[in-house]
């Protein structure tokens, strides 16, 4: 990951300008994005890669008291390591692909919409919205996303966010990201899709079920991807948390969830796809909501 030098957080303004990107602001702006975001287009999306851990200096994460943000509102096997979601529920339509230019080329990443007191608010990974030294552009949501479908619209960023750890340093320990979308048809996301609840501070080693768009081999992006397992902590370079998944790039920031009810599709969600290491293929890893992830949501969901 790039270095980047460290931005000052001396006052609210200060930290607002530095972890928070202003997209399409304007009903013009958002037309723009959504006609950039053709079927085509969305199926040539190229995954933005999990990001690759290499030793470097990490900041421990704060924690605080234990929260959680209750959501609104079949049996697959468990545990799983990779495997397409048949189980329906609430998730199918909370859950979607997220789109975005990289670098001049068109990416792809997931996410999924929480609740919120804007009913706007979907959480990602960081690098799905920031990465490299700069904002990613043309950032769009489609919620139950199908092979270039998207039957829940397509839902255009106001604005984009992230930890001030990630913006400042790219600290794999705070890859979370957040956007706040547009309403579309005069409605706002989660009174159409739905939403999830979202916890902080939460106890390691439960079981968790994960998923995402992955579009890299031998997945191809068209459909939602789940895991389900146990979660161990990263005895290796980082302080979050593992699961034997072998989803791949385009998964970043699809939801991992607490409390996972199959027949409902419901749970509480509580980190995000965010890296593997090259000779773990079969791990996946996501950071631990603490408090500065719980800060990064409290600033978000009311914007």
């Amino acid at each position: 990951m790039t270095g980047l030098a460290v931005a000052a957080f001396a006052t609210p303004a200060q930290a607002e300008s530095a972890t928070t990107h202003r997209a399409a602001t304007t009903a013009d702006a958002a037309r723009a994005v959504t006609a950039f975001w053709t079927p085509e287009r969305m199926r040539s999306a190229k995954p933005l890669d999990l990001i690759n851990v290499a030793p470097k200096a990490l900041k421990d994460v704060a924690r605080g008291l234990p929260a959680v943000v209750p959501g609104g509102v079949g049996i697959q096997s468990f545990p799983n390591g990779g495997a397409a979601w048949t189980g329906g529920g609430a998730v199918v339509n909370t859950a979607g692909r997220v789109f975005f230019t990289y670098q001049g080329r068109t990416a792809s990443c997931s996410g999924n919409a929480v609740t919120s007191a804007n009913k706007s608010t979907v959480i990602t990974a960081g690098h799905c919205v920031k990465l490299g030294g700069a904002f990613h552009t043309n950032w769009a949501f489609v919620p139950a996303y199908n092979n270039g479908n998207a039957p829940l619209g397509t839902w255009t960023a106001k604005s984009t966010h992230a930890t001030p750890q990630w913006v400042a340093s790219e600290d794999i320990n705070f890859d979370v990201g957040a956007a706040v979308v547009n309403q579309l048809g005069g409605k706002s996301l989660t009174d159409v899709t739905g939403s999830q609840g979202i916890a902080f501070n939460q106890a390691r080693g439960q079981n968790m079920y994960s998923f995402g768009w992955s579009a890299a081999a031998p997945y191809d992006g068209t459909k939602m991807i789940y895991c389900s397992g146990t979660v161990f902590n990263d005895f290796l370079l980082s302080k979050g948390i593992g699961m034997t998944c072998n989803q791949t790039g385009g998964s970043s920031g699809g939801p991992w969830f607490l409390n996972f009810n199959e027949a409902a599709g419901t749970g509480t969600l509580n980190s995000v796809n965010s890296f593997k290491y090259n000779f773990f293929a079969n791990w996946m890893f996501g950071p631990y909501f603490g408090t500065d992830a719980q800060n990064l949501y409290n600033s978000v969901q009311g914007a």
